[in-house]
C-alpha cells in the first residue's frame, strides 16, 4: 500500500495576490488554486469574475481579507469584445442563439457606434440577467434559467464612467469600458446592439482594473505554478495595495496604539469618506519613513473614527514579510 505523502502545513500569510485569471476558471477555483500553492492559511478574493472572463482578481489572504469590500465596492475597467447582429439567451457566447440580424453599413457604422456608446454612458438603469450569480430567496439566478423558470429582477442603477472604442472590423467591436460596482457588461453588450438595430452579445471579457489596481504587476496560474515558493512570495503584495487611492493618514507612536484599541482620535484633517492609516515602523534602528499599515477609518468632524482595524497580531505578522517599505512623504500627519 503506497502511503501518501505528509500534508503541507498552512502557514499564515498576509498581503494580496493580483492574478491574471485564466478563461474557464471560476474566482473561486483560482483562489483555491492559489491558496494551495501558498499554503495560506486564510484566503478571500475580491468579487466574483465569470468564468469567460479573464484578467484582474485581487485574492486577498490573512489580515488584506478585511480589505476585500474596498476592492468588491470600487470602480471596474473592463476589455469587452462584442460580436454584432447575433443575439443570444444569456448574452454571451455560452448561450443559444435567439436572433440573427444583418450588419448594414446604415446601421453599424463610425458615427453610429459612437453615438450608441454615448447613449449607454453615464448613470443607467440595468436589469441582471437572468444567467447571472444574483441570488433570489437563496437560490442563484442562473439555476432557474436552466430549469426555464423566469424571475422577475427590479432594475438596479449603475453608471458607465466612460466607454471608448478600441478597435472595429465588420462584425466585431472592441470597447474600454470604466464603470461602476455592479454593471453586467453583457447587459451593456446587450444594450449596444439594439441602439445599433443589430442586437449583440459579448464574446470575450477582460478585466484590466479594480479601484487604483491594474494589470500591471499581476501574475498568472501557470507562472505561480511553475515557481518555487519562495518566488511565489514575491508576488504577495502589501494589504494597502487595496487602499492605493485613498488618503494617507500618519500617526506617531503613542497616537497608533490608541487608534488600534478602536478609539477616536482627534485630527486638523479635512472630512473624509475613507482614509487608509499608518503608524511608525516599531522596528528598533528602522529606516527613516518606514510605516506599517494599522486600517482604515473616516473624517467627519474634526475626528480620525476607525473603521477597519488589524489586530497587533496582523500587524506584527506583516512586520515580519518583506513587503517593500513604502514612503510616507505624501501622508498626512494627525
Amino acid at each position: 500500500m503506497v502511503s501518501k505523502p505528509p500534508r503541507q502545513p498552512r502557514r499564515q500569510l498576509h498581503g494580496v495576490i493580483l492574478l491574471d485569471k485564466p478563461l474557464g476558471l471560476s474566482s473561486n477555483d483560482a483562489l483555491q488554486k492559489v491558496r494551495r500553492l501558498l499554503r495560506a492559511e486564510k484566503a478571500g478574493h475580491t468579487g466574483t469574475l465569470d468564468p469567460l472572463a479573464t484578467g484582474l482578481l485581487p485574492l486577498c489572504f490573512g489580515a488584506a481579507t478585511k480589505f476585500s469590500q474596498v476592492s468588491l465596492d470600487a470602480d471596474k475597467r473592463y476589455i469587452a469584445t462584442l460580436k454584432l447582429g447575433v443575439t443570444t439567451n444569456t448574452g454571451d457566447a455560452e448561450g443559444e442563439v435567439l436572433q440573427t440580424r444583418p450588419v448594414t453599413p446604415e446601421q453599424v457604422n463610425a458615427e453610429r457606434i459612437a453615438q450608441a456608446c454615448a447613449q449607454w454612458t453615464g448613470p443607467i438603469e440595468q436589469i441582471p440577467p437572468m444567467h447571472s450569480a444574483l441570488k433570489h430567496q437563496g437560490k442563484a439566478l442562473y439555476e432557474y434559467a436552466r430549469e426555464g423558470i423566469e424571475i422577475d429582477r427590479p432594475s438596479r442603477q449603475v453608471t458607465i464612467h466612460h466607454i471608448d472604442i478600441l478597435n472595429w472590423q465588420g462584425d466585431v467591436l472592441e470597447l474600454d469600458v470604466q464603470c461602476s460596482k455592479g454593471t453586467y457588461i453583457r447587459t451593456l453588450a446587450q444594450d449596444i446592439g439594439e441602439s445599433l438595430g443589430c442586437g449583440a452579445h459579448l464574446i470575450g471579457l477582460r478585466r484590466t482594473g479594480s479601484g487604483g489596481v491594474t494589470l500591471n504587476g499581476a501574475v498568472t496560474l501557470d507562472a505561480l505554478a511553475s515557481m518555487s515558493e519562495a518566488e511565489r512570495d514575491t508576488h504577495l503584495l502589501p494589504a494597502d495595495i487595496l487602499l492605493s487611492d485613498w488618503p494617507e493618514v500618519l500617526l506617531s507612536e503613542s497616537e497608533a496604539a490608541r487608534f488600534l484599541t478602536g478609539l477616536r482620535r482627534r485630527t486638523r484633517l479635512a472630512d473624509a469618506p475613507q482614509v487608509r492609516v499608518y503608524g511608525p515602523h516599531p522596528e528598533p534602528g528602522s529606516l527613516p519613513g518606514r510605516r506599517v499599515l494599522l486600517g482604515s477609518a473616516h473624517i467627519k468632524g474634526g475626528e480620525l473614527i476607525p473603521t477597519r482595524l488589524l489586530s497587533p497580531a496582523e500587524v506584527e505578522g506583516m512586520l515580519t514579510q518583506s513587503a517593500p517599505a513604502a514612503a510616507v512623504a505624501s501622508a498626512s500627519e494627525i
